[in-house]
């Protein structure tokens, strides 16, 4: 294992404040929405409506995201990123104050939060080509993918603390001002607008996404966060059935922790073989038919999860990698946009099909279930091109003679 590549970047000037920044502007997003669970259902007095609001959340982001991307690739990110912010929290402060009796009113405000979602993720990965290449830049994407991992273990737990020692309100209203101050700090952080040949034909929207590569990364991810959200539900449904559901937390954890450990590893390796990414893709979907056969406690589930979860975030990276390299600098915010709302309609559907197959088969099945997911998305990734170690070696060879 080499650490070089590590030491490379933090050693790039403006990589190290990007991520933290990132880090820190996506975290109240992401805790916010359990206290916004438990504020929805406190009105109505069920969670299915807590459901709807989640859902409403979901649809804004969906439609908004690649607008915003879009937007940030022709304007710059700074500003793009700043005032949707703000608006985000304003939308989320009025969500938490609405008054109980105007609760059917919280999907509307929860769709305009959703839409205002700053395009943190997609600016700040589509900045890292423009911040460091070859070997580096390979490495940073792992480390992009271990941090979010990092983020999903901690920014519900954070909420649920909120919710558990303060209130639902006071939950969102907490995550609304930290997010209008971490966002702030991190389109400070966003490189002036690139200079982009003017005779160069913009992309629209299909040309950008009916593509032969870019297509079936898209597609993969959203499959991928399918995959990755039923297992979630499934590991809910598994506690549930334990009598116990704190194992849920202990199970999710040790998910994440084989994700965060093969994310740092599998960056720091030094890469000499060409890398395909269907087949990391394929080892996601080997590892959720694992814990189809691991049900029968709550240790052998742990363990198989420990293993699965090794694979996801070098998976996930080497998509942001893979569609990263195949999309033009002008446009590379937009598509990363895309794949985000890919995700958001991926962890809706997931959720929702996860729930009905638990209903009508049993937890095994959820497992099974993403595990043809994942090897949906592998079989997607067929014919994109693999990540070469000889393109590193040209690219740092420039950097270093620059």
């Amino acid at each position: 294992m080499d650490l070089s590549a590590y030491r490379a970047l933090w050693r790039t000037k403006g990589v190290a404040s990007l991520l933290a920044s990132a880090v820190i502007a996506r975290l109240p997003v992401i805790a916010t929405m359990v206290p916004v669970s438990f504020l929805a259902k406190d009105a109505a007095g069920n969670f299915g409506w807590a459901g709807v609001v989640a859902g409403a959340y979901s649809v804004g982001t969906a439609i908004g995201g690649p607008i915003w991307s879009r937007l940030a690739d022709r304007w710059g990110g700074k500003w793009v990123v700043i005032w949707t912010g703000m608006g985000w929290s304003v939308a989320m402060t009025v969500l938490a104050l609405l008054p109980v009796e105007m609760y059917r009113a919280m999907p509307v405000a929860s769709a305009i939060a959703g839409a205002l979602v700053s395009p943190v993720t997609s600016t700040m990965r589509a900045a890292w080509p423009r911040l460091v290449q070859g070997s580096r830049l390979r490495a940073v994407y792992a480390l992009d993918a271990t941090a979010q991992e990092v983020l999903f273990a901690i920014g519900p737990m954070l909420g649920a603390v909120m919710v558990s020692f303060a209130s639902p309100r006071a939950g969102v209203l907490a995550a609304a001002a930290v997010g209008a101050v971490s966002i702030w700090w991190f389109g400070l952080q966003q490189q002036p607008v690139m200079k982009h040949d003017e005779n160069a034909v913009r992309l629209t929207a299909p040309q950008l996404l009916w593509h032969r590569h870019r297509l079936p990364l898209i597609l993969a991810f959203g499959l991928c966060v399918t995959s990755f959200a039923s297992v979630s539900l499934g590991v809910v449904a598994f506690a549930d059935e334990q009598g116990n559901r704190l194992i849920a937390g202990v199970l999710e954890s040790v998910w994440a922790i084989g994700s965060l450990a093969g994310g740092l590893i599998v960056g720091a390796l030094p890469g000499r073989r060409n890398s395909y990414v269907w087949r990391r893709t394929m080892l996601v979907a080997v590892g959720m038919l694992t814990c189809v056969f691991a049900t029968w406690s709550t240790v052998s589930l742990a363990v198989a999860l420990l293993l699965a979860g090794c694979v996801l975030a070098p998976t996930v990276g080497a998509l942001y990698e893979r569609l990263g390299a195949l999309t033009p600098d002008s446009v590379r915010t937009e598509v990363f946009g895309w794949m985000v709302s890919g995700a958001m309609v991926g962890g809706a559907v997931g959720s929702s099909v996860a729930g009905l197959v638990v209903e009508a088969f049993g937890v095994p099945y959820v497992f099974l279930m993403a595990a043809g997911l994942g090897l949906l998305a592998a079989l997607s990734l067929l014919h994109v091109p693999p990540h070469r170690p000889a393109d590193d070696i040209v690219t740092d060879e420039a950097v270093a003679l620059a």
